[in-house]
């Protein structure tokens, strides 16, 4: 069995790199304000909304697994809209919607990363990825009055942190794709 994640290496990398750049831009623009905060999430969140899409259609097209996909997709496109939608969104009520959104994708891909072991031996990144989004949604939901700067610099230092992890799983999966054999696992490859 061909794992869709595994053929769509490329859409993890465009993932990471995206996280990677928007976890730089935080810091090298610290004085951001609430307004920009709100629209550099909503890109964020749009663009990784639909990757995920892509890689459900994807993954329906060749009768693979694609819940875990959708279900990050609609949430990210639905955290965007949502941050636009609502330009005049408070600092709290943004907070609230970026803990949502890194809660229920960190959950998923937990989930996905569950799965992912019965096929690949020795993957942890995406489990990474996934704990790194809950635990950025949970501190987030717990300091919610931290302010735009704060919660900007979180955002920065979680989007660096996951889009590093999700580029190295993406080359992880690419190795592996091109390893493949039709013989059951895939083993992880020798560091």
């Amino acid at each position: 069995m061909r794992l869709a994640l595994a053929r769509n290496w490329w859409s993890l990398v465009i993932r990471g790199v995206l996280g990677i750049l928007v976890g730089i831009l935080t810091f090298v623009w610290p004085g951001i304000t609430l307004a920009e905060l709100v629209f550099l999430f909503a890109g964020y969140a749009l663009v990784d909304g639909a990757v995920s899409l892509t890689g459900a259609l994807r993954a329906v097209a060749a009768h693979e697994r694609w819940g875990a996909l959708l279900v990050e997709g609609i949430v990210g496109i639905a955290a965007a809209v949502i941050t636009v939608m609502w330009p005049a969104i408070t600092a709290l009520s943004l907070v609230w919607v970026i803990a949502a959104w890194a809660i229920i994708t960190g959950i998923v891909e937990i989930a996905a990363a569950v799965r992912l072991r019965r096929h690949v031996s020795g993957e942890w990144l995406l489990a990474l990825s996934g704990i790194a989004s809950t635990l950025f949604g949970v501190v987030a939901a717990v300091v919610p009055l931290a302010g735009a700067l704060v919660i900007a610099l979180w955002f920065g230092a979680y989007a660096l942190i996951f889009g590093v992890i999700l580029v190295a799983l993406g080359f992880r999966m690419r190795s592996w794709e091109k390893g493949y054999s039709s013989g059951g696992r895939i083993p992880a490859p020798a560091h």
